[in-house]
């Protein structure tokens, strides 16, 4: 059942800024969990290390460049470097 609120037009500044904030939490969720897919479809082992790394950033801009570094590098911790 719906509730209606994806559709919903937030006017206050608060719900506007809390949605955008969940939205973009989402996406950088979503590119962690492509760059995690990538190395393990490539059989790259990835250390908890590297995964908190990963998993724990909010940087869209980084996260592409991670995610673009995961089609070259042999091993997780070179995706750092």
């Amino acid at each position: 059942m719906s509730t209606g609120l994806r559709d919903y037009n937030f006017t206050s500044d608060f719900a506007r800024k809390y949605i955008a904030e969940g939205r973009a939490e989402g996406r950088a969720e979503g590119e962690a969990a492509s760059i995690l897919t990538v190395l393990d479809a490539r059989g790259i082992d990835v250390p908890d290390r590297v995964r908190e790394t990963i998993t724990s950033c909010e940087d869209l801009d980084q996260l592409q460049k991670w995610l673009r570094r995961a089609l070259e590098i042999n091993q997780a911790d070179e995706l750092l470097d």
